[in-house]
């Protein structure tokens, strides 16, 4: 453990240069004659905000997918606007993503996320009441704004707080996501029963975990002078002008091959989370095991999330990760499609496994960049791009359900899908960075 810590620390120092000292970008810190360092009770309270907003991130999608039948029928959705309902959120966050550099340089990255978990807790508790597919998405929306913006924020929080611990810091992370997104899944359904059966409770209860998630960012709001990334001892004209030059992230072929990659396992995490309950449903397994089979696949992130961004960072190249990966998701859809109900607890644990190629990529976001700025720009990009790509899929998949009758040709494209993840996984694992490609 203490050798694999040392690793992390001596590789991540040698890829990130020391921007403990430039003002103003992207949050960054203000000069150390001007700035405190930060306190230890911030310290702790940045990993307690960390943990309870990463727990956030996830519910207000897995929980529909628990209920989404029961939704359907509420509402009176077909199958198309089903479809389009698993589309809202990964749309949500290639439109609000690329905003969150931009406010967390006006606000502070603590500021963003504070209203990013407010605006979650209040879509949650809106949304099971509006009386309407429209104002059921408009509500969801604003849940899934706030989703967004800490989505691109955590990475930098991370690389800022934690430069020489990113692997296992993204690991804690991306557990306590995999974490809350499990729990939602598993949950929901027996809550929802014990709460008098109705929909609209089971969906609601959720806000009270993003009210929770408020509180330590609104203590990091009030002592900005302890984050070294608050910058809010500098002047902002001062700031402004001495911010480095902002990258042309498009030239750079790593952050194009991270956010396809990060598109294509979005689109399968979505699609997973959207339907896969669904799936057991239709094949003869009970709703609340159906619930248990989604939360299976959520929770093998638990694990996982914290051990792959670990490794991740010891080797020089990710490839190899994103094969294995790859593989395991494509059994899994393989199993699917000839046996959804027989193999069903095999199936949930492989296509799980598959799942974590989210921890990885944003292992990689903190790897394929050297410094703070360029971590804020790549995450954006690859986020904003990638959820933007993976739009089309949950929707694709409703609409192939409904016309096809059945699940043969959906599970078939979600196959399909995985051979090119792989492929841009395989160009965005190597060991180079965005700022050395950007600045040629």
């Amino acid at each position: 453990m203490m050798g694999l810590m040392v690793s992390e620390e001596t590789r991540t120092r040698t890829s990130t240069t020391d921007d403990s000292t430039t003002p103003g970008h992207y949050g960054e810190a203000a000069p150390k004659t001007a700035t405190a360092p930060p306190r230890a009770w911030a310290t702790r309270l940045v990993v307690v905000g960390i943990v309870l907003s990463a727990l956030n991130l996830r519910p207000a999608i897995t929980s529909l997918g628990a209920l989404l039948e029961e939704v359907r029928d509420g509402l009176g959705m077909s199958g198309s606007v089903a479809g389009l309902l698993t589309s809202v959120p990964p749309l949500c966050f290639a439109v609000f993503g690329v905003m969150a550099p931009r406010l967390a340089r006006r606000f502070g990255p603590a500021a963003v996320v504070c209203a990013g978990m407010a605006a979650v807790a209040a879509g949650l508790l809106i949304r099971p009441y509006v009386g309407s597919t429209a104002g059921f998405l408009a509500a969801s929306a604003l849940a899934l704004m706030g989703i967004a913006v800490s989505n691109v924020l955590m990475p930098v929080i991370v690389k800022r707080w934690f430069p020489d611990r990113v692997g296992s810091m993204t690991g804690l992370y991306s557990m306590a996501l995999a974490l809350g997104t499990s729990t939602a899944a598993a949950v929901t359904v027996p809550m929802t029963e014990a709460l008098g059966g109705s929909w609209r409770s089971g969906l609601c209860v959720w806000a009270l975990l993003a009210t929770v998630a408020v509180l330590p960012w609104l203590g990091l709001i009030r002592d900005r002078g302890a984050a070294p990334f608050d910058g809010a001892a500098v002047p902002r004209a001062r700031a402004r002008e001495e911010q480095p030059p902002a990258l042309r992230i498009t030239r750079s072929r790593t952050a194009w091959a991270l956010a396809v990659f990060f598109g294509l396992q979005a689109t399968a995490a979505y699609i997973t989370m959207g339907w896969m309950a669904q799936i057991f449903r239709d094949s003869g397994v009970p709703a609340g095991t159906a619930g248990v089979l989604l939360a299976v696949t959520m929770v093998m992130g638990v694990p996982l999330a914290f051990v792959i961004p670990r490794l991740a960072t010891r080797l020089p190249h990710q490839g190899p990760i994103v094969l294995v990966l790859g593989a395991c998701g494509l059994a899994g859809y393989a199993g699917l499609y000839f046996a959804p109900a027989g193999g069903a607890w095999a199936w949930a644990v492989l296509l799980g496994i598959s799942n974590c190629a989210f921890p990885l990529a944003l292992t990689m976001v903190g790897m394929r960049a050297r410094t703070g700025a360029g971590v804020a720009q790549l995450s954006a990009f690859a986020q904003s791009t990638g959820y933007l790509i993976s739009i089309p899929g949950p929707l694709l998949v409703g609409v192939l359900y409904q016309h096809s009758g059945g699940w043969g040709i959906p599970i078939a494209l979600m196959a399909g899908l995985m051979l090119p993840q792989m492929a841009v996984g395989v160009l965005a694992g190597r060991d180079r960075t965005v700022e050395d490609e950007a600045g040629r």
